[in-house]
């Protein structure tokens, strides 16, 4: 990696802030290199115990920086690209957060031939256990999608894949972390419910869900292959599982990814009113 490169985050929000700590925990990209730009200084301070500079121009930080990170909400994505697109040149390279927004509108809201990168990282990123999946334009080509895999290779797992998965992804990871979240609670509650003492409760939630989280990773099972391990005929386990398929937990599951992923295409769909041309 250059160790030149200099690297700009345009939103400073968490998604922003949670790449930024990982693109440095190695060392190899210094504070110096990076800038974050917002509207609002509300969030620059966490930025800037990192030792990140800040500004308030996104036109600044695009001509200031090689690798830029588009981190901001979907309907913001046509109004930001507009201010940037006469400082965007052929070194630099886009990397897109907006859910739901595609390649295609991306592109065309760009220079013509701009390398640009569609990125999806989830909440995790914050403590280094993200899960990223990241899709590669027309013109970029593979050394940019192993330079974005090295820079996040610290935020957690990092995968490539066709764009058509990306909004899969938002549903199963990026929105499928406030599942996790509200199972957590519910699992705490029902706790709560039998007797124990909340705070103690939802501590054994949280430890539950990243101890079953490890292991399911770590050892390369099927998810029902360990289920079935914790299961003893007649016990505690198979009548709790019971339970759930009586309420319909794996549907309702399976069902809120789907809605999930719906949703992200229609924001993308929605993130640009009319279609735009490329810009020669």
């Amino acid at each position: 990696m250059d160790s030149n490169l200099r690297i700009g985050f345009i939103g400073a929000g968490n998604m922003a802030y949670g790449i930024a700590k990982g693109v440095m925990q190695s060392g190899d990209v210094p504070p110096s290199n990076v800038k974050v730009s917002a509207p609002s200084a509300r969030n620059f301070g966490r930025f800037q115990e990192l030792g990140v500079a800040v500004t308030h121009s996104n036109a600044e930080l695009v001509s200031s920086c090689d690798l830029v990170f588009v981190a901001v909400k979907p309907h913001l994505i046509t109004t930001i690209l507009s201010e940037i697109t006469d400082h965007v040149t052929r070194k630099h390279i886009i990397v897109s957060v907006a859910a739901g927004v595609t390649l295609a509108t991306l592109q065309g809201l760009l220079p013509f031939d701009t390398v640009v990168l569609r990125l999806m990282p989830n909440l995790p990123c914050l403590v280094q256990q993200g899960a990223l999946l990241f899709s590669r334009g027309t013109w970029a080509r593979q050394e940019d999608g192993d330079l974005l895999r090295s820079l996040l290779q610290h935020c957690g797992l990092v995968e490539e894949g066709p764009e058509a998965w990306i909004d899969i992804h938002t549903g199963l990871s990026g929105s499928g972390v406030a599942f996790v979240y509200l199972f957590a609670e519910a699992l705490a509650e029902g706790a709560v419910k039998m007797g124990m003492p909340s705070a103690l409760a939802h501590s054994i939630a949280a430890q539950t869900v990243l101890g079953a989280g490890q292991l399911l990773r770590d050892s390369g099972k099927h998810p029902a292959q360990l289920r079935s391990e914790v299961c003893t005929p007649g016990g505690t386990t198979i009548f709790g599982l019971h339970a759930m398929e009586q309420g319909g937990v794996r549907a309702a599951t399976m069902t809120a990814v789907e809605t999930a992923t719906e949703r992200a295409r229609e924001l993308g769909r929605k993130s640009v009113p009319t279609a735009t041309e490329n810009r020669k």
